[in-house]
């Protein structure tokens, strides 16, 4: 079972979108744990390590460190930021 943390703009990201998104993307993160390659996520084009999944409108962007069952969530936003802001 992998070990899901946020980097601390992450975490600052999901706290200010409204519950009922935070609830979802909670439950998505929580299914991470498992298996963090979910059926739709998808590996971002040109960037060695990172993969993403959509919860709605939303986007969650993260590397997967198999070595140590680690996934760093690095960014969580609405779909029209996410990359824009990231990359």
């Amino acid at each position: 079972m992998y070990q899901v943390e946020l980097k601390p703009s992450a975490e600052k990201s999901l706290v200010s979108l409204p519950a009922v998104v935070q609830r979802r993307i909670l439950l998505a993160l929580r299914g991470l744990e498992p298996d963090p390659r979910p059926h739709g996520s998808i590996k971002l084009a040109g960037k060695d390590d990172l993969w993403r999944i959509r919860v709605g409108d939303y986007r969650i962007v993260y590397p997967i460190h198999d070595d140590v069952l680690l996934v760093l969530v690095v960014r969580i936003g609405h779909r029209r930021d996410i990359h824009r802001k990231c990359f």
